[in-house]
This record gives structure tokens, C-alpha cells and sequence, in this order.
């Protein structure tokens, strides 16, 4: 019943989230490129609620004929909503920087110390805080105004949106559309490769489990396309040009991919810079190493002596990724292709220790994989 109750403040006060946002709108406090099509227009259309928790935010929606995802602050709504007069806190929580009187010269170097206590101290970031001003420009009149300092402050505040701007390759991640304040717009929820099959296997014994995959799923030929881009998108994680990134959440819900089978990323919220999840652990009382965990699977040893976590976390993205991959592609592969095909997928899952650490052999075996897979699609209709 608390589930059913919680589903229905989703529904019922996204809406409330969207009138709290076109006030400060309105107010002039907030700016940005979707402003006037959400609240005077009202051009955004508002579907159905993807959110099975309060903090996610998640709504499927339509803007200019586009399937769009629409995410807002629901979670600081809600708080409103129980609280009446804690709406002017929102305010002064999520829009209170940068300050009348701030420079862009100040509010560069701000956004500049942000991004070096969340990404860590790389000569990159100066081209990164470049791309923070133009999406604040979003008018392109070049000026920055206090509303549009002030959203796209708030906007880096959000995680998925830090990784939009931060990544360097936009094939397998959504594209930001457009924003108001710190709620914002991403292309349409790609295909799941999880395909309903998630809700029926805790059902089902494990020996029925590859079946129902590959009954439901894509047919493998396809899945091995998916795969390949899912493999770019852990490369793409490891040399990004604004550091390594871990994924803390592996799951086939995340892989999701366009209708021409394409991989793309459907959930990048739990997608972490490095020096975020150091920060994090590091220090960290703990009993044992399931106490030292980011997200659901960024997991680092606990230091038994000092009972405090480390920072080194114990499986690159790599070995989670190829443990993802082993129930993924083993069903229904090609007999010629399946013994060798498990053999580095076991190789792969025992990957362990930060990537950096072991990058020789970490590129040797995403390479291997790679073209094992692609040496069986490639000149056929599935590549």
C-alpha cells in the first residue's frame, strides 16, 4: 500500500514540480531554451511516469513531435508539498548561486572548482567549463544572465547532466534537448534489452532463464551488435577526456539500444565520476566491503585493521560488464562461436583492481572481445 501511495505522489505532483519551476521562471530567477514552450506555450506534454522511487524524476513526454524524456525536481517538490512553506527554500537551495553581482569571470572559476572537486584536477576541464557557459548561453547572444548562470549552476548539479556535457561521444548516450532551470529534456527512452524478461526471471529457474532471453530478446545477432556498443561505451569510460568514469549500476535495464540496434546507455544517473566515487568511499567506516559501496555496484575493500573502505574499488567497469554479457550472449550464440565466447567472457570477469592498474591487459581483453564479436557480424546485415 506505501508502494501503491508513493506512485501516486509521482503522478499527482510532477505537475505541482512543473508550476514551481515556471513560477521561478516567471520570477526571472531561472532561464532556459525550453522555458517559453513549458510554461507559456505549453508545448511540453507531460505522459506517462517511468519512476518506480520519488528521487528519480522520470517521465516519458512529447515536445516539437519528439518522444522525449522529461526529468524534473520532483523529490524537492515533494518536500514542498509536505511542507508548505518550503518552497522559497528550494529556491534558495537549488537557484542561490551564483549571486547578484557575480562576475563571469567568477562564475567561470566557480564552475571551474566544481568540476575539479567532481572530476578531479584535468587540463581538460577549462574546454569543459567552455561548455558549461555555451549551454548557459543558450541564446546564443553571448552574455550570460543571472537566470542563465543561475540554471545551468543547478543543471551540473545533476549527475546525469554533468556526464552529458563531460563524455566526448554522443552515439551511445542520449542527447540533452533542452532545459528550464534544473528540470531538462533527453531524447525518448531507447528499446530495453531487459524486454520484460526482468520481471519474469526471479520466477523462473536459472536453466530457463537463457531460454526466456533469447525468446524475448533480440535475435543474437542483434544482441551482438548491442553488445559491441556496449563494449565502445566502456572504452569510451576509461579514456574520456575528463577522466575515468565507473558505472554503479550494471544491470540489462541499462542496456538499452535504437531501433536500427544501435547500443545506447538508458540510464546514466548512476554513471560516476572517479574522483566522485573516491571522495565518497575513501575513509569510510566499514565492517565489511558490501559497506563500501557507491550506488548498487561500485563496491571497494574494507580495511579490516582501520575498519575504514579504501578507495580502489575491487571490478573495473570491464569484468561487471562482461559478467552482464555472459547471460547476454551465451544463449543462443553460434556453436562454432560458444566455447570461445564463454572462455573470454570468464577472462574478462576476473578482471579486478582499479583499470589503470591493469590497462595492458584490460585493452588486450576488451580488444579480443571486440573482434570476436564483430568478426562474426561484420559484411552481413547486422553490422
Amino acid at each position: 500500500m506505501r508502494r501503491l501511495r508513493r506512485l501516486a505522489h509521482l503522478v499527482l505532483f510532477c505537475p505541482f514540480s512543473k508550476g514551481l519551476q515556471c513560477d521561478q521562471y516567471r520570477k526571472g530567477v531561472i532561464s532556459g531554451s525550453i522555458c517559453w514552450d513549458l510554461c507559456d506555450l505549453h508545448q511540453v506534454e507531460w505522459r506517462a511516469c517511468l519512476s518506480s522511487t520519488p528521487g528519480q524524476q522520470v517521465y516519458s513526454g512529447r515536445w516539437h513531435d519528439k518522444d522525449v524524456l522529461i526529468k524534473c525536481g520532483l523529490e524537492e517538490a515533494l518536500s514542498a508539498q509536505a511542507q508548505p512553506d518550503a518552497a522559497p527554500r528550494r529556491e534558495l537551495m537549488l537557484f542561490d548561486k551564483p549571486t547578484r553581482g557575480t562576475s563571469i569571470r567568477e562564475f567561470r572559476e566557480m564552475t571551474l572548482g566544481f568540476l575539479k572537486a567532481n572530476l578531479g584536477d584535468l587540463p581538460s576541464l577549462p574546454a569543459l567549463v567552455g561548455r558549461v557557459l555555451l549551454l548557459a548561453d543558450f541564446n546564443g547572444d553571448s552574455r550570460v544572465s543571472l537566470a542563465e548562470a543561475k540554471s545551468a549552476w543547478a543543471l551540473v548539479q545533476r549527475n546525469e547532466v554533468l556526464l552529458l556535457l563531460s563524455l566526448p561521444a554522443k552515439e551511445h548516450t542520449p542527447r540533452l534537448l533542452g532545459f528550464c532551470g534544473d528540470l531538462y529534456l533527453t531524447e525518448g527512452a531507447p528499446h530495453s534489452s531487459s524486454c520484460g524478461a526482468a520481471l519474469l526471471q526471479p520466477l523462473l529457474p536459472s536453466a530457463l532463464q537463457g531460454a526466456l532471453q533469447q525468446w524475448l530478446g533480440p535475435a543474437w545477432p542483434w544482441r551482438a551488435k548491442i553488445a559491441l556498443g556496449l563494449l565502445e561505451f566502456v572504452e569510451e569510460l576509461f579514456h574520456s577526456t575528463h577522466g575515468t568514469f565507473y558505472m554503479c549500476e550494471t544491470t540489462l535495464a541499462n542496456v538499452g539500444y535504437t531501433g536500427s540496434y544501435d547500443f545506447k546507455m538508458a540510464d546514466l544517473r548512476q554513471v560516476a565520476p572517479e574522483a566522485a566515487v573516491r571522495r565518497f568511499l575513501q575513509g569510510r567506516r566499514c565492517e565489511h566491503s558490501r559497506d563500501c559501496t557507491y550506488g548498487r555496484d561500485c563496491r571497494a575493500p574494507c580495511d579490516q585493521l582501520l575498519r575504514q573502505c579504501k578507495g580502489d574499488l575491487l571490478q573495473p567497469n570491464l569484468a561487471k560488464v562482461c559478467e552482464l554479457l555472459r547471460d547476454y550472449l551465451l544463449p543462443g550464440a553460434p556453436a562454432e562461436l560458444r566455447e570461445e565466447l564463454g572462455q573470454q567472457l570468464r577472462t574478462c570477469t576476473t578482471l579486478s583492481g582499479l583499470a589503470s592498474q591493469v590497462e595492458a591487459h584490460h585493452a588486450l581483453v576488451l580488444g579480443h572481445l571486440k573482434a570476436l564479436l564483430w568478426g562474426k557480424i561484420s559484411d552481413t546485415k547486422y553490422s
